[in-house]
């Protein structure tokens, strides 16, 4: 995790970060599987705004801002800019990134670059 968080507090390209970043799941710090960094015609993505993680009316997804998983107050939420458990991007079953508006914690990702 430690040179992931390094990767990120550098300048990184944004097609390199495309392919870092690409297929990883995002799972919540209670284990909840929110959805997966894939294009928006996969089930399971968070770009795919009719499925049940990137829906803004579904209970895991983290657009939803009245959920646990997307609200602003939620300390589960990338949303939350205090939180210090926000969602974790796992990819090859590595955390590689957390997905977090907090700008204060390391290796943070913010969720608004992936949408």
């Amino acid at each position: 995790f430690l040179a992931v968080c390094v990767l990120f507090c550098q300048s990184v390209k944004a097609q390199d970060l495309c392919q870092i970043i690409a297929g990883a799941a995002i799972v919540a710090d209670d284990g909840t599987f929110l959805g997966r960094l894939t294009d928006s015609y996969s089930a399971d993505s968070i770009l795919n705004e009719y499925g049940n993680h990137g829906s803004p009316y579904q209970s895991q997804s983290i657009w939803n801002q009245y959920g646990a998983y997307g609200g602003e107050f939620s300390s589960q939420s990338p949303f939350n800019r205090y939180t210090s458990s926000p969602p974790l991007l796992i990819k090859g079953g590595k955390a590689i990134a957390h997905l977090t508006v907090n700008k204060n914690l390391a290796g943070a990702l913010n969720p608004y670059v992936v949408k």
